[in-house]
């Protein structure tokens, strides 16, 4: 069996919500809960700024490159780690309750780490700018 045709076959079993409703069915494709996935994708979001506010603080210096992705890197950062800090705040317990604590805590660094870099290139776009 390849391994496109397990994904295909991954994908289409069902999912279920608790860990309980896995066991009960037979299922290992466990999603998580809401707050699981709310904290994961904050966590990607903010990644994705400090993937964007990478490349954006290395080229600001250059004419015109840079700034687009700074204020990309910037909304993606701020967007996750305020996503992340607020999923901490409403976390009821700690890690391994099922309240997105760890994925809340990374989302918090990434996005201040992407936030960081996309205002560091933008304030380093704004000083490479000819004056005129």
């Amino acid at each position: 069996m390849s391994v496109l045709s397990m994904l295909a076959a991954q994908g289409v079993s069902p999912v279920c919500t608790s860990a309980a409703e896995c066991a009960g069915q037979g299922v290992d494709t466990f999603l998580g809960t809401s707050r699981r996935v709310w904290a994961s994708v904050a966590a990607l979001v903010a990644l994705g700024g400090v993937a964007v506010g990478w490349p954006a603080l290395r080229s600001a210096r250059r004419a015109g490159g840079g700034r687009r992705g700074a204020v990309v890197a910037l909304v993606l950062g701020l967007a996750g780690g305020l996503n992340g800090a607020v999923n901490l705040a409403v976390a009821d317990g700690g890690l391994g309750t099922g309240n997105g604590v760890f994925g809340g805590s990374v989302a918090l660094v990434l996005g201040l780490v992407g936030a960081v870099l996309g205002g560091l290139a933008l304030a380093r776009s704004r000083r490479a700018e000819p004056n005129g």
